[in-house]
This record gives structure tokens, C-alpha cells and sequence, in this order.
């Protein structure tokens, strides 16, 4: 045999049985059940780190508006204490700003003296329906400049000149009564107050309310806390055009009734008044006198032109020398 070579055939069958061995292999190897399966990642492993959770966003920046005057719209609590800013040095007078009417406009008091007796004129409620008023007060307030020693040693006397200046910027007729809220300043006031009260023999040619609720506007707000802030003596009121002077007080209040004649004994002015039956409610006399213990009166000029200049300026001297 040495020597000898297989024949081609028997080459070829064997070769081929050789291949049909490796496919068997291969299909074995593949297809093995008993192989353990490839490891595969969790779900929780196919990311390297969990999704970035949101963080909870930042507050939007906060811009702080620039600081201006209050609004005078903004409602105050009747009772705070309002500032009052010295805006005039070196003169026989200081002016106090108290507050703000609905539009904005300042709340301008006169100050003369240094006396421990206060004492208080208003003008103006009723705006520029009795612009005389105002333009009465501005005529006391001059000539108190002119000449400071009419006021005593003992005294300190303040000068509201208008307390509706809204009314007065408005008209001097019928429109400017009321404030730039359609209401009637004396009787906003919180004594007696009514929502809607007898109109009969009282000032009725336009709408006009009493506000929606006792101390509502902000004119009638800044005037009590001045008012809370002192302690008045005497107050004055003054307006036109209703045929004399109105004591104040709800019964009547003995030391009004008192400062009433004495003013009347030299005026002008009845005492007591002619009454035209209206219905005084939410009255500022009423509510300074029956609330506030101070002796008040309603003075009435005697038209809607002029300001009875000489007999208020004598009215003035007995005001500021009348004692309870």
C-alpha cells in the first residue's frame, strides 16, 4: 500500500463529508438549548444616569415700580394718622397738606400762632357752588399774613380753604357742589348719616348722594384725622348761601348754641337761622359737635358772590376770643 494514492473520487466524497460535519457543528453550536443566553442590561442600566428631573422654575423677577405720591383713590381707615408736611418756612403761616382730595389735588390748612387753644375754620365743603367760601378764606389767610398779631398769644388757628377743591376745579355752578364722586361732602359725615334723606327744602337741582357709606370719601377721611389729632376749642364752617348761623349738634349742643349768638350779636347773621325744613344728616357740624365735644357752627354767607369780607374778618376776632 505504501506508495499508493487515493483515487479522485474517494478525495471528494470524504471532503464532502467533512463539510457536512462542520455544518453540523455549526448548527449545533447556534441552536443549542442548553448555552446560557447572552447577559443583557436592564432597562435601568441602558442609561447612565436617570433623566434630569426638572427643577422648579424661579419666581419671576420682581421690579420694584418707582415710589410716587399715594393715590388719594386708595380708601384710609378713618382713625390713622395722616402726615402732614410743613411746606412753607419763614412766614407768618405754615401750610399742612392733610390729605387728598378723590383727584389727587393736596388738602391745603393755614397755621398761625403757637397757642395751646386750637381753633378751626373750614371752607369750601360744597367746592365751587360756594366758591366765595374759598375765596373768603384765602382773604383771611392773607390778612392774617399781614398782620400776625391778630391772632392772641394763646391761640393757634388753622385754615382749611378748601375741602372740596375737586368741586372747585369743576364749576362754579351746580356741578361743582358735590365732590368728583357725585357726593355731598356735608353729609358724609358719620353721625346721622343716611344713605338718602328728605330732600324737601333742601339743596336739590342735581343728583347728589350722601356716599355709600358714612365716612366714604377721602376728603371726609383726612379731615376727621386732623380733626382726631387735635383738641379743638372752636370750629367754623362756612358756606352760602342759607341765611344765617347753624349751631351745631344733634340734640342741640349748649356751647354751639352759645358760640352761635355771639357771633350772630355781631354780624350780619341771624340766630337763630331762617329754616327752610331740609334734612341735615351726616352733617360736619353736627358730628364735630355731638361726636367730637367741639362747640361748631355753620356759617352762612349772605349769597353765592361775595365774601362779607369786613363782618367775617369781625367775625374772626370774636372767634378767636370766645370761651366755652
Amino acid at each position: 500500500m505504501k506508495g499508493k494514492k487515493l483515487p479522485p473520487f474517494l478525495i471528494i466524497i470524504w471532503g464532502l463529508n467533512l463539510l457536512g460535519l462542520i455544518g453540523v457543528l455549526i448548527f449545533f453550536w447556534i441552536k443549542n438549548p442548553f448555552r446560557a443566553p447572552p447577559v443583557l442590561a436592564s432597562v435601568e442600566e441602558t442609561f447612565t444616569a436617570s433623566p434630569t428631573s426638572l427643577a422648579p422654575a424661579a419666581p419671576p423677577t420682581a421690579y420694584q415700580l418707582p415710589t410716587v405720591t399715594p393715590n388719594p383713590r386708595s380708601t384710609a381707615i378713618v382713625g390713622t394718622t395722616p402726615t402732614a408736611v410743613d411746606l412753607v418756612q419763614n412766614t407768618s403761616d405754615s401750610l399742612l397738606i392733610i390729605g387728598f382730595s378723590v383727584e389727587g389735588r393736596p388738602l391745603e390748612v393755614h397755621k398761625f400762632g403757637t397757642g395751646a387753644s386750637e381753633r378751626l375754620i373750614i371752607a369750601g365743603i360744597h367746592g365751587g357752588y360756594e366758591w366765595n367760601t374759598i375765596a373768603l378764606a384765602d382773604e383771611l389767610i392773607a390778612e392774617l399774613n399781614a398782620h400776625p398779631e391778630l391772632v392772641p398769644a394763646d391761640v393757634t388757628l388753622y385754615i382749611l380753604r378748601a375741602l372740596n377743591p375737586d368741586g372747585d376745579a369743576i364749576s362754579h355752578g351746580y356741578e361743582g357742589r358735590a365732590n368728583k364722586n357725585g357726593v355731598d361732602l356735608n353729609h358724609n359725615f358719620p353721625y346721622h348719616w343716611k344713605e338718602n334723606w328728605n330732600r324737601e327744602g333742601c339743596w336739590n337741582h342735581l343728583p347728589i348722594t350722601a356716599g355709600a357709606f358714612p365716612a366714604s370719601e377721602p376728603e371726609t377721611i383726612s379731615l376727621i384725622n386732623f380733626i382726631n389729632l387735635h383738641q379743638f376749642d372752636a370750629l367754623i364752617s362756612y358756606h352760602s348761601a342759607a341765611l344765617g348761623i347753624f349751631a351745631g349738634g344733634m340734640p342741640p349742643f349748649a356751647p354751639s348754641i352759645d358760640l352761635a349768638k355771639k357771633l350772630a350779636n355781631s354780624s350780619p347773621y341771624l340766630y337763630p337761622p331762617i329754616e327752610t325744613g331740609c334734612e341735615y344728616s351726616g352733617n360736619l357740624t353736627d358730628w364735630a359737635s355731638s361726636v367730637k365735644g367741639i362747640p361748631s357752627v355753620d356759617i352762612e354767607l349772605s349769597n353765592h358772590r361775595d365774601t362779607d369780607f369786613g363782618a367775617n374778618l369781625r367775625i374772626l376776632g370774636i372767634f378767636l376770643k370766645w370761651q366755652k
